[in-house]
């Protein structure tokens, strides 16, 4: 393989929890971050959401998910649930 076919097919990947369910084969993950202030030194906590395909529908709200970076499949989504790390307990 050459170097760009390496770098290419690297995924990017990210963990975070499932805020919303609502919808058929889409969820929600709301992925946080953690950065420190230039100035002040404070730790602060960001978040970000995403919209995942999940071919199966097995997450469900408040599990702890990872997603992958996927071509667009719709308007909004371009990632998808590769697998759930934890359960949310129900």
């Amino acid at each position: 393989m050459t170097e760009n076919t390496e770098k290419r097919n690297q995924r990017k990947s990210l963990r975070g929890v499932v805020v919303s369910d609502k919808m058929t084969k889409t969820r929600v993950i709301s992925v946080d971050h953690v950065i420190s202030h230039n100035v002040y030194s404070k730790t602060l906590r960001r978040h970000r959401k995403f919209y995942a395909h999940d071919e199966a529908n097995e997450s469900k709200m408040g599990d702890l998910v990872e997603i992958v970076s996927t071509r667009p499949l719709s308007a909004l989504k371009r990632w998808r649930v590769s697998r759930i790390v934890e359960k949310a307990a129900r």
